[in-house]
C-alpha cells in the first residue's frame, strides 16, 4: 500500500511500518503512485503537475524516476496515473485540446518496439463535460473504476467493464 513516497507491507492480517521508496523518491511529493507486476512504478507529482514518471527495476536496483514521452505528457494537466498489471497500457487524466470536458480520462497502449502510443481519449461512454479522473482498473481485470464531477463539489465514482479498454486498443 502506497501513501506519497512511503509504503506498507501486508504481513499476514496486518501492515508494517512506513518504509521508504528508496532515497531517489525523498524529495519527490507523490500524490498518485501505481504498480506494475514487474515492481514498476507509474507516479504523478503534488508539486509539478502535468509530468507522470516511471521507474523500473533493472538488474536489481530500483531507477531513478524518468518522465514518459510527449505521447503521454502533453496537456494543460496530467495526473492520475494507473499502469496495467502487465504493463500493456497506461490510463490517466488530461487536460488537453479535443477532450469532451475540463478534464478526461486517456489511454495509451504499449508498442511492440516497447515505446507508449499516441493517447487515445477513452470517449463519450466515460468522459462528459465535467472532469473525469482517478480511473483505476481491478486487479482481475475486469472493471474500470473512476471518478466524475456530478457538480462544482462533488463527485461520484463510476465502474464500467473493463472491456471498453479493449475496444480502444489499436490492431498491431
Amino acid at each position: 500500500m502506497h501513501d506519497g513516497n512511503q509504503y506498507r507491507e501486508r504481513i499476514d492480517d496486518d501492515w508494517s511500518e512506513l518504509k521508504s521508496l528508496g532515497s531517489v523518491f525523498d524529495k519527490i511529493s507523490i500524490m498518485s503512485l501505481t504498480v506494475s507486476k514487474n515492481g514498476t512504478y507509474v507516479f504523478d507529482e503534488r508539486d509539478k503537475v502535468g509530468t507522470l514518471r516511471y521507474s523500473r527495476i533493472v538488474d536489481g536496483e530500483r531507477e531513478a524516476p524518468r518522465p514518459f514521452s510527449k505521447e503521454i505528457n502533453t496537456g494543460k494537466w496530467t495526473a492520475h496515473p494507473f499502469i496495467a498489471l502487465d504493463e500493456s497500457y497506461i490510463i490517466w487524466d488530461s487536460e488537453r485540446r479535443g477532450g469532451f470536458g475540463g478534464v478526461d480520462l486517456y489511454i495509451s497502449f504499449r508498442e511492440k518496439d516497447g515505446s507508449w502510443g499516441a493517447a487515445i481519449n477513452l470517449g463519450d461512454k466515460i468522459n462528459t463535460s465535467g472532469a473525469d479522473s482517478g480511473a483505476k482498473v481491478t486487479p482481475d481485470g475486469k472493471y474500470l473504476f473512476f471518478n466524475r464531477q456530478v457538480s462544482a463539489k462533488d463527485y461520484n465514482v463510476y465502474w464500467v467493464d473493463a472491456q471498453i479498454i479493449e475496444t480502444l486498443r489499436p490492431n498491431i
